[in-house]
């Protein structure tokens, strides 16, 4: 008679959580998952899906604005933002049936409710109080939003949770940050007609990312009239006739009717037993792991954004199935976070993986650099001014690629594909001898021969 109720218990139903279970079941564990909220995790309920389709819908406007350069003639356009929510949370609804249903099905009891640890077998079912041994524990409780700087008046703004539930849309709106999140709900806002100011303290939006691709968005954002404030933080926001009255640490002042709070996340370790139990956290909170996503606790695991290795959903799904089919399985896998593609669902959206060409130059000795901009076919007869911008980085010694960054329609779809070569290891010849398909933006990929740093 085994020692414990289970094999596995994972604590979280996020994206890693779920394939984690899904997957330990299916090599014969017997597995039971807890979540509190809502099954599918930030990326399904309030994060990655529900933004996209948000995404999609703030493109329209320009879609009609553009189909007269092709001979439509489109009757003025209306907009309605509860019809949009309403179909956004139906469709959020059924994945996570989905979610539950997948789980069910590979045989992994679900338990609704806050768990938490005990030591480093137990843990305790908040809800009904049950105490669960397991063999093996997974935490996969990703991160949470902050709102920071606290400013006075910080309870007046929303994050991007609330953000998703409106009751109605804002006429005017202040978005502070310049990551993922806070590019992309600018651009969804300013696409559906909202006054848009987008403040950053850093010189440029989405820090990390290749130099060209940031002055490139910055540039097509301020010609779609988001208002940039760059170099800029908040101080304080104060309710007053209602509307939002905000200051700025340059002295300016700014009413809008709703202000956005986009400047992070943390871990979300807080309250789950992990010191009581030993487990070792970084200073912001995150899960401390080896390779195999293994804490200094044997018994115990990690995996997702609550490790704060690569926060993106793909990442906590690889890294969640590792895990299953290293403990469970008896096939060690390990995760290489070196090479990532990854996308911003802005607009103009954004695809990138490998190295930017600072980073490229940091480490190699020999860096060739492949550059165009050029303005979008679609654009020619709708008059619309977008460009777009492909970008190569290759090590001049090897021709391997580096690292590939566009900005542009499609930007997200292209990124997947070339993420293929760049993981395999390809060549700039490689890229060379791959033939164009022709129109397409997708060609300049492939076309690129002279060098331009």
């Amino acid at each position: 008679m085994s020692d414990f109720d289970v094999d596995l218990f994972v604590i979280g139903g996020g994206s890693g959580g779920v394939r984690a279970a899904r997957i330990a079941a299916g090599h014969g564990a017997r597995v039971m998952l807890a979540e509190e909220d809502r099954m599918g995790g930030t990326c399904v309920i309030r994060g990655c899906v529900p933004k996209k389709l948000l995404v999609y819908a703030s493109r329209f406007a320009g879609d009609f604005e553009d189909a007269a350069g092709y001979g439509w003639s489109v009757p003025k356009a209306a907009f309605d933002w509860p019809t949009l929510i309403k179909n956004k949370d139906a469709e959020i609804a059924r994945l996570e049936g989905i979610y539950r249903t997948n789980l069910t099905k590979a045989g992994v009891e679900i338990v609704d409710s806050r768990a938490v640890i005990e030591d480093a077998h137990t843990v305790r079912v908040l809800k009904t109080g049950a105490r669960i041994r397991a063999r093996v524990i997974l935490v996969a409780t990703g991160g949470r939003v902050v709102k920071v700087p606290a400013v006075p008046g910080i309870e007046h703004a929303i994050t991007s949770n609330e953000a998703f539930h409106l009751e109605r849309l804002p006429e005017r709106i202040a978005v502070v940050g310049g990551g993922y999140i806070a590019v992309e709900f600018a651009g969804i806002f300013a696409g559906l007609g909202v006054e848009t100011t987008l403040i950053h303290r850093g010189e440029k939006l989405l820090r990390g990312f290749d130099e060209d691709v940031r002055d490139a968005l910055g540039e097509a954002y301020a010609q779609r009239g988001i208002r940039l404030c760059l170099e800029c933080g908040l101080t304080s926001i104060e309710k007053m006739d209602g509307e939002l009255l905000i200051t700025l640490t340059d002295g300016r002042e700014l009413r809008v009717d709703q202000v956005m709070i986009a400047t992070g996340r943390v871990p979300n370790t807080e309250k789950l037993g992990l010191e009581e139990a030993g487990v070792a956290l970084a200073s912001n909170g995150a899960i401390v792991v080896d390779a195999m996503s293994r804490t200094n606790v044997p018994s115990i695991y990690a995996v997702g954004d609550v490790t704060d290795r690569v926060n993106l959903t793909p990442v906590a799904i690889r890294e969640g199935h590792a895990f299953a089919d290293t403990v469970f399985g008896n096939r060690p896998a390990s995760v290489d976070h070196n090479v990532i593609p990854t996308a911003v669902f802005s607009s103009p959206e954004i695809g990138t993986v490998g190295l930017g060409e600072a980073d490229a130059r940091q480490r190699y000795g020999n860096v060739r650099i492949f550059r165009s901009s050029f303005r979008a076919m679609k654009a020619t007869l709708s008059g619309r001014e977008d460009r777009v911008l492909m970008k190569i980085v290759v090590d001049g010694d090897t021709d391997r690629v580096l690292g590939v960054h566009i900005l542009g329609d499609g930007a997200g779809e292209m990124i997947q594909l070339v993420g293929i070569a760049v993981t395999m290891g390809a060549t700039k010849a490689d890229f060379d001898r791959t033939m164009a398909v022709h129109p397409t933006a997708a060609e300049e990929l492939v076309t690129m021969r002279t060098p331009v740093a």
